[in-house]
């Protein structure tokens, strides 16, 4: 069973949004776990965006301050991240994986890119 399932990517024009999700499978106890959506843009490495705690405290990257918003939905083992006003440089893989990362729960992840 996959752990962290990712959907919701796209291709969006600059200033729009998308709203991504991540299922998580019931082995891995979500509830329980700091949540993090990282991204990894072509040549660069990857980087944490965002991550939420069991109690709802949240961080952002400085690059996404305002303009994205994470949150979880434990009851459906689920997070999820809201991108708004979406610029170019935000074009990535965008992953979903435990804080810190667990190698095991990376998986496919999903293509954001924005584009006119």
């Amino acid at each position: 069973q996959v752990p962290l399932v990712e959907s919701g990517g796209g291709l969006v024009q600059p200033g729009g949004s998308l709203r991504l999700s991540c299922a998580a499978s019931r082995s891995i106890f979500f509830s329980l776990r700091t949540m993090g959506w990282y991204r990894q843009a072509p040549g660069k490495e990857r980087e944490l965006v965002a991550d939420i705690t069991t109690t709802g405290r949240i961080t952002y990257a400085d690059s996404v301050k305002g303009r994205f918003t994470i949150s979880r939905d434990n009851a459906k083992d689920t997070v999820y991240l809201q991108m708004n006003n979406l610029k170019p440089e935000d074009t990535a893989v965008y992953y979903c994986n435990q804080r810190p990362p667990l190698g095991i729960y990376w998986g496919q992840g999903t293509q954001v890119t924005v584009s006119s």
